[in-house]
């Protein structure tokens, strides 16, 4: 019912950035709650950002505040998550999620998710 692809992960240096884009179809997303999350090698999955697409709520992991910035472009249907003074703990396989509901923060209320990017943060 609603496919979500993401983009932009890639190798980068500690202290700099990179912008993750989840592309939404099959479905409008006026109701719906976007999620990023992340999961290392050998951890569970984690939440790192969501956005209420409807109510322009956002709410972030205290790990990634004041360094990850999750918005929106309604006009396409597609959710960013633009990541600033990466470190190499934030080394992971980055997804995206989407629930037709308001905002949570665990992996378990989600309905759709992407295939994931990697994200790999060099010391």
């Amino acid at each position: 019912q609603v496919q979500l692809v993401e983009s932009g992960g890639g190798l980068v240096q500690a202290g700099g950035s990179l912008r993750l884009s989840c592309a939404a179809s099959g479905r409008t997303f006026s109701s719906y709650a976007m999620g990023w999350f992340r999961q290392a090698a050998g951890k569970e999955r984690e939440f790192v950002a969501a956005f209420s697409w409807g109510g322009g709520n956002t709410y972030y992991a205290g790990s990634v505040k004041g360094r990850f910035t999750i918005s929106r472009d309604n006009a396409v249907n597609t959710v960013y998550l633009q990541m600033n003074s990466l470190k190499p703990e934030d080394t992971a396989v980055y997804y995206c999620a989407a629930r037709s509901s308001f905002l949570a923060t665990l992996p378990s209320d989600y309905d759709y998710w992407g295939q994931g990017t990697q994200v790999t943060v060099s010391s």
